[in-house]
């Protein structure tokens, strides 16, 4: 019986876990991946080290895989369209992934198809920043360069013109949006196959702490229904209007006066999702291979009233083995995910996942094991 392969490109920990699910599956992994030390290039076997940028490289790597999917966005268009005029599914392919590659473009089709949106327009200068906000509320408006920014980097908070020039000295286009008075951050995350099948995880709350995801909660505490069913209704019509294959993260603003607005878009695995491993029938990561090599797709529901993610950030101890002890003894529930990253402060090197029926217990379970983890708890 031959098994599939699925080609990864990029060698970061969303391709780590995604072929840690595709094992019981008995699917192959190949990985393109810049460096051996990589997160996923620790743990697959078939790794090809090489530059996602370069023509030749993909074109090599692709050779023998049964589908090509990503790790990230970052791989040029045009590549990505040589690769399917080669015959190799790309999924998502070159037309859905350039709109989370670009945030100029995804903001244009989202208004096409009337997805909603905070105010915005491309601007040329901080002059042109002045216009826009004056044709609002006025400062602060969001500057954000319209490609490469990731975890709040190439966004700007911005409350003057005198504090607009720095995301022009990138050279690239510049998206303004208005600053969204929201009361908290949404996530909606749909998986979707080639055949129109299409799954809709709880939308879940996600908690950002100095542009980096903290903490996300499954399901969005006190979210009404019919604001629930909406943002996985609007997720599904995005992915459907863009023809996204594969996961897709759909990035909210759930507003003070009960609006819904759509942030941000990620065509693969989040970390949104990453609750899915210990908290979902399926997970993002199967469902997502499942979905790639058009299987019918798993279940998306809960195993537990209420999952809590917690990422496990760099800071200042660098042996996060040693607590394991501690962590594992008082809470042997809990799901710790470590990447194999050397640890620097403020990066993300784990997450830990804990369930349960008691909001504020599984919250304080959740925080205080990625707390003790990376030092920041001692007891």
């Amino acid at each position: 019986m031959t098994f599939p392969v699925v080609g990864m490109v990029g060698g970061g920990q969303l391709a780590r876990m995604t072929h840690e699910a595709g094992i019981p599956l008995g699917i192959k992994f190949k990985l393109l991946s810049d460096t051996p030390q990589d997160s996923a290039a620790q743990v697959v076997s078939d790794v090809v080290i090489g530059d996602h940028r370069d023509l030749d490289t993909l074109r090599a790597f692709a050779r023998g895989c049964d589908v090509i999917t990503f790790d990230h966005e970052h791989v040029p268009t045009e590549h990505l369209r040589a690769l399917e005029a080669d015959g190799i599914p790309v999924r998502p392919g070159p037309d859905a992934l350039v709109h989370a590659q670009d945030k100029g473009v995804m903001r244009a089709k989202l208004t096409e198809i009337g997805a909603p949106c905070p105010r915005h327009r491309i601007v040329t200068d901080p002059a042109d920043v002045t216009a826009f906000a004056d044709e609002g509320d006025g400062y602060p408006v969001i500057l954000k360069t319209v490609r490469g920014g990731y975890d709040g980097k190439g966004v700007w908070f911005v409350r003057s013109e005198a504090d607009a020039h720095d995301p022009f000295r990138a050279g690239v286009p510049v998206l303004a949006e208005e600053k969204v008075d929201f009361v908290r951050e949404l996530a909606a995350n749909i998986v979707r196959s080639p055949h129109g099948q299409a799954v809709a995880y709880p939308v879940v709350e996600s908690q950002q702490v100095d542009g980096v995801c903290d903490t996300v909660i499954a399901p969005a505490p006190g979210l009404a229904a019919d604001l629930s069913g909406e943002a996985q209704q609007l997720a599904i019509r995005i992915a459907v209007e863009l023809d996204v294959i594969g996961h897709l993260a759909v990035e909210l603003f759930e507003t003070r006066d009960g609006r819904i607005l759509v942030n941000e878009l990620a065509m693969r695995p989040h970390n949104s999702g990453h609750w899915t491993q210990d908290g979902a029938i399926t997970s993002q990561f199967a469902n997502h291979l499942r979905a790639v090599l058009d299987l019918p797709l798993g279940d998306p529901r809960p195993r537990s009233t209420w999952t809590v993610m917690c990422n496990v950030l760099g800071g200042d101890y660098p042996d996060m083995y040693k607590p394991y002890l501690h962590v594992m003894a008082r809470d042997p529930q809990a799901g710790i995910h470590m990447y194999g990253k050397d640890v620097k402060p403020g990066r993300k090197v784990g997450h830990v996942n804990t369930y349960g029926d008691d909001l504020d217990e599984v919250l304080d379970r959740a925080r205080h094991a990625a707390g003790y983890l990376r030092g920041t708890i001692t007891e």
